[in-house]
């Protein structure tokens, strides 16, 4: 049944949520995968069923001829690998932080732009089943025709201590900004995705551990076109009183003018009209893959729309559009004042 030939770059952390998800998508066959490290990707063959490695990503491109691949490695690689995909003809699917620098994702942009090849940044959070069923209920009039304000509180507790972040993904350490550009980016985008456009942004920043070189703690006040208020409330020091953080990554609060949605720690979801109780609200999600198997539904949808040549949701234009909001929070916080939103 397969109808794509996709390969892979990258065996880290983050990785094996993706092969595994391909692995279920029938219309695909991952037949090879690239990395420099010979052991680290023996692993990710035998799990994963992946046939051939690579060490070299332009050979692997070259021999292979694959429809698409998946760029799953540190941003700064991505311009690069981007741009020869392109040159070849060869669909993009890549992850985020799309790149080091805000210049350089619209460089990615172009490139693909130019070549006419399909690109879609893996840009998962929009596709976690309480987010897909939220804004269903949004569209409905769940809670009204306006939302008044969006407000999400997250506590990782994955970043305090003298190792913090070894364990998983130590290059965090490093990165210059970390809270707002590794993690922050995926609520700006489904904020967007809830709400619309952002006119403007005001935050706060801190580093709270001092082993570490970004920020890891945030306060980000969104405004939107339509006239609702965003608030991200998030820092990665200190830890939630949820067995599983990870899950939804904290807790959220929808209202609007004709009453509020919350989402739960455990994916739990609530409506409360005006003037009623507080009522569950049943709908599918299981904690399968990473975080309601948001990989699988975002691969999928790339997959859909590279067969029924829709756009995707996160394609290159619409994704500097979230971008250019995370470029505004860092500049809002070195500022201390209100910015306003541009995309040129």
């Amino acid at each position: 049944m397969a109808q794509f030939k996709g390969v892979c770059v990258g065996a880290g952390y983050f990785s094996h949520f993706q092969y595994e998800a391909w692995q279920r998508i029938d219309e695909v066959t991952i037949t090879a995968m690239c990395n420099r490290n010979p052991e680290r990707a023996r692993k990710i063959m035998d799990q994963y069923d992946v046939p051939a490695h690579y060490t070299d990503y332009r050979e692997m491109l070259e021999k292979e001829k694959p429809d698409f691949v998946d760029i799953i490695t540190p941003p700064a690689t991505h311009l690069e690998m981007c741009q020869v995909a392109a040159d070849l003809g060869i669909h993009v699917i890549c992850q985020k932080p799309l790149a080091p620098t805000f210049d350089e994702a619209k460089q990615i942009v172009a490139a693909t732009e130019r070549a006419g090849v399909r690109f879609m940044v893996h840009e998962n959070w929009r596709f976690q089943p309480w987010y897909r069923e939220i804004k269903r209920l949004l569209d409905d009039g769940a809670i009204g025709e306006k939302i008044h304000v969006m407000s999400f509180r997250s506590r990782m507790g994955d970043g305090w201590g003298q190792d913090a972040y070894l364990g998983r993904q130590p290059y965090f350490r490093e990165y210059p900004h970390l809270l707002v550009y590794e993690n922050g980016v995926h609520f700006i985008d489904t904020y967007r995705y809830l709400a619309g456009e952002v006119k403007s942004v005001y935050a706060v920043l801190k580093k709270l551990n001092p082993v570490i070189a970004g920020e890891d703690f945030g306060v980000v006040v969104f405004n939107f076109a339509s006239g609702a208020t965003g608030l991200w409330d998030a820092n990665r020091y200190n830890e939630s009183n949820f067995a599983n953080p990870r899950y939804t990554f904290g807790e959220f609060l929808v209202d609007g003018d004709g009453g509020s949605i919350r989402l739960y720690s455990d994916g739990r979801l609530t409506i409360q009209k005006l003037g009623q109780c507080e009522t569950e609200h049943e709908y599918p999600h299981e904690n399968r893959n990473f975080s309601g198997d948001c990989c699988y539904t975002t691969q999928r949808h790339f997959i859909d729309r590279m067969l029924d040549g829709a756009p995707f949701e996160t394609h290159g234009p619409d994704y500097l559009r979230t971008l250019a909001v995370q470029d505004a929070v860092y500049r809002s916080a070195e500022a201390g004042t209100p910015v306003a939103i541009e995309v040129s």
